[in-house]
């Protein structure tokens, strides 16, 4: 699979080739979690509407959800403007959070209203 020539072209990568992947909660509008990705993680969410990530620490792809069952199906996917990462809008079935909670920011608040 291979990203669009266009869409790629915008993308500012890091040293590894990775753009930061944010994924939000569609309806809610709710941050669910960061992760990676790369061009072929991009393409392959784009193909399939599943959330693909890249593994830094495994060095490897995962499709959110394919062993947990908490998948995230993709309605949307923008990029940012300076084109280092992308937004992409969800249906969360599950917890996003490796930990079980839906969010990945629902344990620790630093600063509040």
């Amino acid at each position: 699979m291979s990203l669009d020539p266009e869409i790629a072209g915008r993308l500012k990568r890091d040293a590894n080739g990775l753009f930061a992947a944010i994924a939000q909660e569609h309806g809610t509008g709710d941050v669910l979690m960061v992760a990676w990705m790369d061009d072929e993680a991009l393409a392959r969410t784009l193909q399939t509407r599943q959330a693909t990530y890249y593994s830094r620490s495994r060095g490897e792809y995962w499709v959110k959800g394919a062993t947990s069952g908490h998948t995230q199906y993709v309605h949307s996917v923008r990029l940012d403007c300076d084109g280092d990462a992308v937004l992409l809008e969800v249906d969360q079935v599950g917890g996003a959070c490796h930990t079980g909670d839906h969010s990945c920011f629902d344990a620790d608040l630093l600063l509040g209203p």
